[in-house]
């Protein structure tokens, strides 16, 4: 885990600062992003397309190593998803929000949020980038 108790410095946290490249992609923020490896630079298949803006992300418990669900409501039904989109971020601390999964790969976004502490959480997985109507 890299943002535990002892050292809660999120430049040194390597969930903030790939949470931090997410957010400044989604926000069009490229002079900021200093992303290498195996995380992508941009969003959508190439650099030229500027169809996408958002970067679904799924989160994994460090204790139990599930996958955090979330309860949302939404058109009067009520679940749960594990699906959110990075909203803020400040220090070892992120704010979502829930995600739907249709059954056509798309997401509908909900207008319910949550933070999760960093140090709770052991892993992330990006899922493909898509465009979301957020209003």
């Amino acid at each position: 885990m890299c943002c535990d108790n002892n050292n809660n410095n999120e430049k040194s946290c390597c969930l903030y600062n790939l949470l931090n490249d997410i957010l400044n992609l989604q926000n069009m923020d490229m002079n900021n992003c200093s992303c290498d490896g195996c995380d992508k630079p941009f969003l959508g298949p190439s650099l030229n397309c500027v169809c996408y803006n958002t970067r679904p992300l799924s989160f994994y418990n460090c204790s139990t190593g599930a996958l955090w669900n979330i309860q949302y409501s939404l058109n009067g039904v009520v679940a749960t998803s594990n699906v959110f989109r990075i909203e803020k971020l400040d220090e070892c601390c992120c704010t979502c929000r829930v995600l739907v999964q249709n059954d056509d790969s798309t997401y509908t976004p909900t207008s319910q949020f949550f933070t999760i502490d960093l140090n709770c959480v052991s892993a992330v997985q990006c899922h493909p980038d898509v465009f979301i109507d957020i209003c």
